[in-house]
């Protein structure tokens, strides 16, 4: 029999984790969700624990032949995260990692633009920084994301997500960077984010784009 899954939608994702992340509310710190399901839980947490938003870039580096399957990732900044054990055991080239980091980076900054002409980044130096995705998987875009924010001098890193497996959660939680990480839902079978969630429908680049619009005029109002 199957479980039902422990979240609505994205937005009870965001609004749960809040929950969990008010003892960071005194920190002020900057919630930084991942594009695009992310933001949206990550709008949910900003707002409750009146913080600034915003969001790091991070593509997946997709395998050859089935593009579903992450070996990597890269952030904005061109922080590149491989798995070497998934690339040693595809036998991968580097040609090819260099080519897809390359196609990622280019769709990456088009992305990039459309968000920043509506809100400026939040500067990370110094700062405590808590970076929000819908859900783990093989964890590559969260890892990408913390080296980003570690290398943009976060003074305190904590990865917070909806859900994920175990092995996973493990391997964020090791990371030197990550303070924390804070996951409440770790089946004991994962398979796919989408099982966290009734409604798991797109997000699109769009509705991003007008949650940090949105989140610049809040900003904007408490100044």
């Amino acid at each position: 029999m199957d479980r039902p899954a422990p979240y609505r939608d994205r937005a009870d994702a965001g609004r749960a984790l809040a929950e969990a992340l008010r003892k960071y509310a005194g920190e002020e710190p900057v919630i930084v969700g991942l594009p695009r399901g992310g933001v949206v839980v990550a709008a949910e947490i900003a707002r409750a624990l009146g913080a600034e938003l915003d969001v790091i870039l991070a593509g997946k580096l997709r395998a050859p032949y089935n593009p579903e399957l992450a070996i990597g990732a890269v952030s904005e900044d061109g922080h590149v995260y491989i798995n070497r054990l998934a690339v040693r055991g595809l036998h991968i080239k580097d040609s090819y990692i260099e080519e897809e980091t390359k196609s990622r980076l280019r769709t990456m900054r088009e992305r990039l633009n459309l968000y920043r002409s509506v809100k400026e980044k939040v500067p990370l130096k110094g700062r405590t920084v808590i970076i929000v995705d819908d859900g783990l998987a093989t964890g590559s875009t969260m890892i990408s994301a913390v080296q980003a924010a570690h290398a943009s001098g976060a003074r305190k890193i904590i990865a917070a997500v909806p859900g994920g497996p175990a092995d996973t959660v493990d391997r964020i939680r090791e990371m030197n960077e990550v303070s924390e990480v804070i996951c409440p839902h770790i089946p004991d079978l994962f398979f796919a984010v989408s099982q966290l969630y009734v409604d798991f429908s797109q997000t699109e680049d769009s509705e991003v784009a007008e949650i940090l619009k949105a989140s610049g005029e809040e900003k904007r109002k408490r100044a």
